[in-house]
């Protein structure tokens, strides 16, 4: 904790809200999974549950998040008009161009997109917490390398190592090929990164006589969501865990907390649209629409697709399952629009022209 008094930590919010769902996911995270049986750290067993709880509610519901931060704010979709109608056009045109090209292609560029998306909101929220501090050029310059130092070495070891338990959507989606030498190399590089930043922390803590509490956490969290997700353990539930809890809470966290700054006391209501999150059960409202867009887009992937969780998705067992490539060259990039469109529109929504 600071020892200078006139330094305010820089909250997002404030410290208990930041703590509980954009600081501790990856800690909590951690933990559950240490206590969890061996089989989920070194397998790639999902049990029906975990996949529901992770991938259902937590990675496709952020995903819809979106939404409020875009199409439902009239303001600020007037302003961007042209970006959010273009947007998913030409993510579909290029999704099916892809599928079209070969169905690995269309998901491996996906996968890439959605890594260098993670990758950017671990940085964005780095960014959000040092937003405050005074800092020489090298010194941001370093926390920049730690928190890319956390993602990238995880990918980096992912890549050189086959015998992962776990993918990020399909199978072979990452291009991986065992390469010792680039993964030693990577790792030495990677605790240099980590020892530099400890050192320029401690020089800046003792010169200041301050801690940025929140930027340390987020880039430790960052640290140890991606190394032990990736490369310490081997497990699927581990990696989704650590993965989607470290990543989709803070994220719908955050847009929560645009809504609630769009309601407070003085501002003005966007046409009343968002009067829901001032009241007790707007987050239940909030959450609940999340979890019904997430349900009925897997249901369309089970029915039409998938395939593989017909007891979960009863109502879309009618469906017919679709086998015609030029088909699922058209359905997939429709079913996938809303994570493209998500990953693109991500890049523009944060930066403060696109408020």
């Amino acid at each position: 904790m600071s020892t200078n008094t006139s330094y305010r930590q820089p909250w997002i919010r404030n410290y208990l809200y930041d703590a509980a769902f954009i600081l501790c996911p990856p800690f909590i995270a951690l933990l559950i999974v240490w206590l969890m049986p061996a089989r989920f750290k070194y397998s790639d067993a999902m049990p029906l549950v975990g996949w529901c709880i992770l991938i259902l509610f937590v990675d496709v519901a952020h995903v819809y998040s979106t939404l409020y931060n875009t199409y439902f704010d009239k303001g600020r979709f007037a302003r961007r008009k042209t970006l959010f109608i273009v947007t998913p056009v030409v993510c579909y045109l290029v999704g099916a161009a892809l599928c079209l090209s070969g169905w690995l292609i269309f998901w491996r560029a996906l996968a890439y997109l959605a890594v260098f998306h993670f990758i950017r909101q671990q940085y964005g929220f780095m960014r959000l917490y040092m937003r405050n501090d005074a800092q020489q050029k090298w010194f941001i310059f370093i926390d920049t390398l730690a928190i890319y130092a956390a993602t990238v070495y995880p990918i980096i070891y992912w890549h050189c190592t086959p015998s992962r338990n776990f993918n990020w959507f399909i199978n072979k989606d990452f291009i991986i090929e065992e390469a010792q030498n680039v993964k030693v190399a990577a790792f030495y590089i990677y605790l240099a990164i980590l020892l530099v930043y400890v050192i320029k922390e401690m020089i800046v803590s003792i010169a200041n006589q301050l801690v940025n509490l929140p930027k340390n956490l987020i880039i430790l969290g960052t640290f140890i969501s991606w190394y032990f997700g990736i490369v310490y353990f081997n497990g699927d539930m581990a990696f989704t865990l650590l993965n989607t809890v470290s990543h989709g809470i803070p994220y719908m966290a955050l847009v929560w907390i645009g809504l609630k700054k769009q309601t407070g006391p003085g501002k003005i209501n966007n046409a009343k649209k968002w009067s829901l999150a001032a009241k007790w059960y707007g987050l239940a409202i909030f959450l609940g629409s999340l979890f019904l867009f997430a349900y009925i887009e897997e249901g369309f992937w089970d029915g039409f697709v998938w395939r593989d969780h017909a007891g979960v998705f009863s109502f879309f067992n009618h469906l017919p399952q679709v086998n015609d490539n030029v088909l699922l060259a058209l359905l997939v990039p429709l079913l996938s629009l809303p994570q493209s469109t998500h990953y693109v529109l991500d890049g523009f929504i944060w930066r403060k022209k696109y408020s």
